[in-house]
């Protein structure tokens, strides 16, 4: 279970004389619940139009599932974050069975790596991307067909009827 949902939210300016049926804008926004993808949606259109929480109302909220959340995928996630120096965009990938899982794991790395905060990262696009279009080395090195990883220090299991409870000397974990 992700600890971020994917919501769409949709919202439009209060109607009044002048504009009788305002424009609608729809938004994807990942948020820990529906309170937050609100808030987060006027935070955006705030930016991006003259529309404020005051001035406007939400159409509906709606939350997005994933068509096949069972199934392992490449995620390209496009941000913008705010450092201590300034502003800066970046692209990120991620292996991850839905996109909301995606979200989380970008939000986690960056806190990590940036010390960038949940307030400070802005997601503009997270896209599918298809094996062929991977670019990161770090993800190209999962797509082998035959993966294997090393399995060191295991322990012989010997029959039941030949196992002791106590033995002399220590087991043998290496090849």
């Amino acid at each position: 279970m992700s600890r971020f949902h994917e919501y769409q939210v949709v919202g439009r300016k209060l109607p009044s004389e002048k504009d009788a049926a305002p424009k609608l804008y729809r938004m994807r926004i990942f948020a820990p619940n529906v309170v937050v993808a609100k808030s987060r949606f006027w935070y955006f259109l705030k930016k991006l139009r003259k529309v404020k929480k005051a001035a406007g109302e939400i159409v509906s909220v709606n939350e997005i599932f994933e068509k096949r959340p069972e199934q392992i995928k490449n995620f390209g996630i496009w941000i913008r974050y705010d450092s201590r120096s300034g502003t800066h965009n970046m692209y990120k990938e991620y292996r991850a069975m839905t996109r909301a899982e995606a979200v989380e794991t970008c939000y986690q790395d960056m806190a990590a790596r940036h010390r960038a905060r949940f307030s400070s990262i802005q997601i503009m696009r997270v896209a599918e991307v298809k094996a062929a279009d991977v670019r990161r080395q770090y993800i190209k090195q999962l797509l082998v067909p035959k993966l294997a990883f090393p399995l060191p220090h295991r322990v012989q299991r010997v029959d039941k009827n030949q196992r002791r409870l106590f033995i002399a000397k220590r087991p043998a974990t290496f090849y």
